[in-house]
């Protein structure tokens, strides 16, 4: 948990994917994550969790439906939603925040 720490302890967005190669919701996200990535560069940072290789994580997030989106910045959780989310939504939200 202290890595994860770290990872989300930055000041700009950093933009959590929780998600299974399993789920197809899950994986449709992946294209729009790359979107969302090379819209907005080096001003935010995209990470995929696998929940499968991260349970202890996703379980102390609560994450129960998949995908599951968080944004933190400053090690704060700013903004959470689960489902599908398309690149614009994630781009406005993300710049809300730089």
């Amino acid at each position: 948990m202290s890595k994860f720490g770290e990872l989300i302890d930055v000041n700009i967005p950093v933009l959590l994917d929780f998600f299974t190669e399993w789920n197809e919701q899950s994986t449709a996200m992946h294209s729009v994550l790359r979107e969302v990535a090379a819209a907005l560069g080096d001003k935010v940072k995209v990470i995929k969790i696998d929940v499968d290789k991260n349970k202890e994580l996703s379980e102390a997030l609560r994450v129960k439906n998949l995908p599951t989106l968080i944004v933190y910045k400053d090690g704060e959780m700013k903004w959470r939603q689960s489902g599908k989310q398309d690149a614009n939504t994630l781009i406005t939200i993300l710049k809300d925040f730089i």
